[in-house]
């Protein structure tokens, strides 16, 4: 089978570029304690790689609260992963991505990110990488976040590309859904089952684009 015509590359950011998975989670986790409600890993699995509006609706569900007390918290959470947020460091991304980034950019693609976190760009200048890539979607960039297919879309619009010549790397379910709708290529990252995705891999510590490109066939 021949390899598909890959133009660009799209990283997802949480999970996939930085390990700040951690950090939402002791933010939420935090949220909850303060509030006296559960709060288990299972259900943050469920609000990874969505947007802030799904994370909402998910952390609140089966309570009945005033949309006045939901803002205040999702206000509270984000001022709380902020603290965390900037401790961020150039030495914390994943292993791998520096080494990766410049690999594709030695082969001429073009290079992007797509993520549902509005703190995507702040984190990317955190860890020095901002300026690496062509175009960046994030939480405010369209209205319709993962699972929804517009990011990519818009990500592979603002590349000059068609969405089947851009490889996705992403490491949540809602995401590669996201990318497989908009007519991207899937590679999912981590050890999570990604079903939808064309192909896996467990991190991204030793791969190289011709690694990449070589799981699409």
């Amino acid at each position: 089978m021949a390899l598909p015509d890959i133009l660009g590359v799209i990283f997802d950011m949480d999970g996939v570029i930085a390990d700040t998975d951690e950090m939402h989670f002791r933010t939420w986790q935090r949220l909850a304690n303060e509030e006296g409600i559960e709060f288990s890993r299972e259900k943050y699995l469920r609000m990874s790689g969505v947007g802030h509006r799904d994370n909402a609706r998910i952390f609140t569900e089966g309570l009945t609260l005033s949309t006045e007390t939901i803002q205040d918290w999702m206000v509270r959470k984000q001022r709380y992963y902020v603290e965390l947020r900037d401790t961020i460091q150039p030495d914390d991304v994943m292993d791998g991505i520096p080494s990766l980034i410049q690999d594709i950019k030695a082969h001429d693609l073009k290079i992007a990110v797509a993520s549902s976190s509005r703190n995507a760009r702040p984190v990317l200048e955190r860890l020095g990488l901002i300026d690496e890539f062509e175009v960046i979607g994030d939480g405010y960039t369209v209205k319709n976040l993962k699972p929804a297919s517009d990011i990519f879309l818009w990500v592979a619009g603002g590349l000059g590309i068609l969405p089947m010549q851009c490889l996705v790397l992403e490491d949540a379910i809602a995401g590669v859904t996201s990318a497989r709708n908009a007519g991207c290529y899937v590679i999912g990252v981590g050890t999570a089952p990604l079903d939808e995705a064309d192909a896996q891999v467990p991190n991204l510590a030793n791969s190289s684009l011709k690694t990449l490109l070589n799981l699409l066939k």
